[in-house]
């Protein structure tokens, strides 16, 4: 299966990335959620549900917030690891991060 992750900052400012099964296979669900939990902590984002419980989601949206669009304007390896960790962890074929209205779809 691949996988289509796009991470939208508004509109016209949306970065798509297309990721193949076999750059997701050697990445298992547990090894994902660490690596954005990881990223969470070294970009000191801020928890969103007040009694500091952190969803799969939250790390999702509030690492690309706080990573920042110049990182996914680049297209380097930070955002194609973000792009196989939201694929991993989520498991579905299309992914939408819209950081704006702070929904995954």
């Amino acid at each position: 299966m691949s996988y289509q992750v796009i991470v939208s900052f508004g509109a016209g400012r949306e970065y798509e990335f297309a990721v193949h099964d076999a750059e997701v296979a050697g990445l298992t669900k547990d090894q994902a959620r660490a690596w954005l939990a990881q990223e969470f902590d070294a970009l000191e984002c801020t928890p969103s549900n007040p009694m500091g419980k952190v969803l799969v989601l939250d790390m999702i949206l509030n690492v690309a917030k706080y990573g920042g669009e110049p990182r996914f304007q680049q297209a380097g390896d930070w955002a194609r690891q973000f792009a196989r960790a939201a694929a991993a962890v989520l498991e579905r074929p299309a992914i939408r991060v819209d950081v704006k209205g702070f929904v995954v779809g």
